[in-house]
């Protein structure tokens, strides 16, 4: 099994778990009612990291209390208690941040979606050693967009981030046209980076990576976003842009508001689509990230979800899964498909700076790419651990123990930190075919963005998905993949599942780009 089966982050808590299965009340059944929400929406601070300015990032330990009435909980966090600040960078300039870290564990923080070299994009060979410290000059030249960093320390990628460690990484371009949306941050353009967890009856978090939890990822009953339990916005009667994160371990929302309203995608993981896409649902993958535009002018709404079925073997594995523990939902709303994300409420006292979307968004990228040079096939596996004669169970209680090689793997081997998986050409385009084994996986891969071209038999238009990082696939998805940017043997590009347990247990490779 992992370092721990099952951790309460509290003091004085104790272990309960048998045979890497993890039983608590609180976790299996509602043995107590659901906490309350409704605080008021918070925003990290932002941090400009512009025209060579830096900052420092300090990983360290922390207490929050995630709702009324609740203990404090232990958490983890960049710089302040729980996540991190609003990391933001212009294109054309270099993001310089000095990594310390406070804790008693190895921390390697990744810089997700960005497009650097691998000897700044922050995978596991890259972690900082306790009391230790590191510089980053990040050279920003992409696309404006939403982007994020988190941990991705070996082995405990699931652990850190569930704990708190992750935050948004924000690009602008100020060569770029202006695309006419919403952009005051705080009032009319909002970061949500929404997270779903499991508490004990005080307040305290707690995860679980053992069994079920291991095999379908950790989801929890309770919803975040930006660190609050189902907080509320107050927001202009207008248009309001929402910067979606899923930053979940696990969970797969289905984003919908309870009034039926509609709304616009504008951006996705890579930047700016060409036009908005007007929709009622969206779904997103961990990882994943969607800008969206909401009209407000008739009032406020609940954003919403509808439930997570992802699991290994289907509606059975989710049913173990949950009474093992590991995949709590919340409750739905009476009358509704699905459960609170959180709310909005029109303030008289904020001004909508816009009223109408334009037809086109200028500056947006336009999905030109070369022709492929290479094909691979890339295929995420979870029964590895299950081929060597140990059975369903010896698979899921054979998680990854320090460098030992968990349960899942790609193309049958599971990760492996010496070993290089793909050797790509630097300004080259390959042809990716990804499939998947059990259930689905959102596949990611470090340092570009790429071109969905189909997924699970339905050809993709760039203009509706636009540049990805991480894409959802069920079961065989083709993406072109280019390489501009490099990465050696010492500091190598993953790609891999982003389930984080996926990726923690093995289901993760390495890439030179060269």
């Amino acid at each position: 099994m992992r370092r721990r089966a099952f951790l309460e982050l509290t003091a004085g808590a104790g272990l309960v778990a048998a045979a890497g299965l993890a039983f608590a009340p609180s976790i299996i059944g509602r043995a107590i009612a659901a906490p309350t929400g409704g605080q008021p929406l918070p925003l990290p601070p932002v941090l400009d990291l512009d025209q060579g300015a830096g900052a420092t990032l300090e990983t360290r330990a922390g207490s929050h209390a995630f709702y009324e009435g609740a203990s404090a909980a232990t958490t983890l966090g960049y710089g302040q208690n729980y996540l991190g600040p609003i990391l933001r960078a212009r294109r054309g300039g270099t993001a310089r941040v000095s990594l310390a870290n406070r804790l008693d564990a190895p921390v390697a923080t990744h810089w997700h979606g960005l497009h650097i070299p691998g000897s700044m994009d922050g995978g596991p060979q890259m972690a900082v050693a306790p009391g230790a410290g590191l510089t980053r000059e990040l050279e920003i030249d992409q696309p404006a967009g939403t982007y994020w960093y988190h941990s991705h320390t070996h082995g405990l990628t699931a652990e850190q981030v569930y704990q708190g460690l992750a935050g948004f990484f924000l690009i602008e371009d100020p060569e770029a046209p202006d695309p006419g949306l919403p952009d005051e941050l705080g009032v009319d353009d909002l970061p949500l980076a929404v997270q779903d967890r499991n508490f004990s009856p005080e307040g305290h978090l707690r995860y679980s990576s053992g069994g079920m939890m291991m095999m379908n990822g950790m989801k929890g009953d309770a919803i975040l976003v930006n660190g609050a339990l189902r907080p509320v916005a107050s927001v202009p009667g207008g248009l309001v842009r929402l910067r979606l994160l899923n930053g979940s371990n696990a969970r797969i929302y289905h984003f919908f508001f309870e009034d039926g309203r509609g709304f616009h995608q504008v951006a996705s993981d890579g930047g700016l689509l060409q036009a908005p896409v007007a929709m009622e649902r969206l779904t997103l993958a961990p990882g994943e990230r969607a800008e969206i535009v909401v009209d407000f002018s008739t009032g406020g709404t609940r954003l919403l979800s509808a439930d997570d079925n992802n699991a290994m073997m289907g509606m059975m594995g989710g049913m173990m899964s949950r009474i093992m523990g590991g995949g709590s939902s919340p409750d739905n709303i009476r009358g509704a498909d699905g459960f609170e994300i959180m709310s909005f409420e029109v303030d008289p006292a904020r001004r909508a700076a816009r009223t109408s979307l334009p037809a086109t968004l200028p500056g947006a990228p336009n999905g030109e790419m070369a022709e492929p040079v290479a094909r691979r096939r890339i295929s995420l596996e979870m029964m590895h651990g299950m081929r060597g004669g140990g059975g369903m169970m010896g698979g899921m209680m054979g998680g990854r123990g320090g460098d030992s090689p968990g349960p899942f793997s790609i193309n049958g081997k599971p990760y492996d930190m010496g070993r290089i998986d793909v050797a790509a050409k630097l300004g080259t385009t390959e042809l990716w075919e990804v499939v998947t084994d059990g259930m689905a996986h959102p596949f990611h891969v470090h340092g570009t963005s790429f071109k969905v071209l189909n997924v699970d038999g339905r050809a993709m238009d760039f203009a509706t998905t636009g540049l990805k990082d991480v894409v959802l696939v069920r079961e065989r998805a083709e993406i072109l993949v280019p390489f501009n940017r490099p990465a050696d043997r010492q500091t190598p590009f993953m790609f891999h599942c982003h389930i984080l347990e996926h990726e923690d247990n093995g289901m993760m490779g390495q890439m030179t780009v060269s």
